[in-house]
């Protein structure tokens, strides 16, 4: 990598590792609580600032891909965020998550646009719901920032990306992917309750278990229009909601079970028209979607899942840290199994993802598994399992039943390493 460098010159590398969501998923922008594991697999971002007026961006991989400054910043005044959108497509828009973090940094945080070169080498497979874009926003935004002198909190790195990630790169993804990415912590699980960013102490994943990714081989996508839709028809609800509430509703996670089903749940249609809504409602306070006139949207599944993700995931950090026991590894379980119906209720299941949940429930607990959950923004991507220690093998078993069933290897994710604020940054001179 060091040849791609100009030499003389100092490059700052950063580091980000992906995430695997254990709790929470689609119910962070709602408000839940979520418990992610940062995984061993990451990104190494490497910035180093050049004479030439080009953000020049090299992913191991992939075609180059140069932007003019000017482009970014005509007569030295960074663009808009929706004309910066419009800037990348096709095959070139993996790069917003790249110039998005540059662009962010100058609009909110006075960075003078001026030539650099950015060279990122990632082991975080793309696509399969573990994050890869966030650890290219957090460790390309925590090697930019040391490279041009710019201090920046990492809670701040972590809102800033997502910034960067909703509005340069159109993906409309909660916090919890940056918060892991940057605040993750080896063998823990990262509790963060979403309103926007609350951390709390971070979870140890006990002696007697361990937790597992296999990546299902169908494409996830944040910025796919079945997320979008959910997440739209989730803010339609709650706007619903407030209509009759008492109170203003500020977030779906902090509505009692009890209630919801029995004052507030009648209150939703099952769906509903982006035109009738808009006639009657007018919008939703989501700043990141936005309701299509033509679309019919989902409300009552979008709208209760965050209700009872959160109620899941508090019960499931409970169990973590009580005593042991094959009871309490049963009931973690089937939290996951809960979590993973309400994903399909919602619309967010896949034939693969399904495929792996049954195949592990079809192991079970005499083999040491004993509950699994589709990922992230759901639509394919990959299932966390929860199993004992010495599950292994019982691991291997499913991945060659999924293999053989449809004739996809899954990557099987397993271990887990530390966030981008406990490794920092390295500056390197290149000789």
């Amino acid at each position: 990598m060091r040849a791609r460098f100009e030499p003389g010159a100092s490059v700052v590398v950063a580091r980000a590792p992906g995430r695997l969501d254990v709790m929470g998923g689609i119910a962070d922008y709602s408000g839940s609580l979520v418990l992610q594991r940062p995984i061993a697999e990451a990104t190494w971002v490497a910035v180093q600032p050049i004479d030439r007026p080009v953000l020049d961006i090299l992913s191991i991989g992939r075609p180059p891909c140069t932007v003019p400054i000017e482009t970014l910043a005509p007569s030295g005044r960074p663009v808009s965020y929706e004309a910066a959108r419009q800037l990348f497509s096709g095959d070139t828009h993996w790069a917003a998550y790249v110039a998005g973090t540059f662009l962010v940094l100058a609009r909110e945080r006075g960075l003078t646009l001026k030539g650099v070169q950015v060279v990122i080498d990632s082991n975080v497979p793309q696509g399969k719901g573990v994050s890869s874009s966030a650890a290219i926003e957090t460790a390309t935004m925590q090697a930019a920032s040391a490279a041009f002198g710019i201090e920046i909190d990492p809670l701040d790195i972590a809102l800033l990306c997502q910034k960067a990630e909703n509005l340069v790169a159109g993906a409309p993804c909660g916090v919890m992917d940056q918060m892991t990415c940057v605040f993750g912590e080896r063998d823990h699980l990262l509790a963060l309750l979403c309103q926007p960013a609350d951390m709390q102490p971070s979870v140890p994943v006990p002696a007697d278990i361990e937790f597992w990714g296999l990546d299902s081989g169908e494409r996830h996508a944040v910025g796919g229009s079945d997320y979008g839709a959910v997440r739209t028809g989730a803010f339609m609800g709650l706007r619903i909601l407030n209509e009759h509430a008492r109170v203003p509703l500020d977030y779906l996670a902090n509505i009692a079970p009890v209630e919801f089903e029995r004052e507030l749940a009648p209150l939703l249609p099952e769906e509903i028209s982006g035109d009738d809504f808009l006639g009657r409602y007018g919008g939703t306070s989501d700043t990141v979607t936005d309701v299509k006139p033509g679309c019919r949207y989902r409300v009552k599944a979008p709208a209760s899942h965050p209700v009872y993700e959160r109620q899941r995931a508090e019960s499931f950090r409970q169990l973590l840290l009580a005593a042991p026991d094959e009871e309490r590894r049963i009931r973690l379980g089937a939290l996951m199994y809960e979590s993973h119906a309400g994903y399909v209720a919602c619309g967010l299941g896949s034939s693969g993802t399904d495929r792996l949940v049954e195949l592990v429930r079809s192991e079970g607990p005499a083999a040491g598994l004993y509950g699994a959950r589709i990922t992230g923004g759901g639509s394919g991507g990959t299932v966390a399992v929860i199993g004992r220690k010495d599950a292994a093998a019982a691991i291997a078993r499913l991945a060659d039943a999924y293999e053989r069933a449809t004739g996809y290897r899954p990557h099987v994710f397993s271990g887990s390493s530390p966030g981008a604020k406990s490794l920092g940054v390295q500056s390197i001179t290149v000789s």
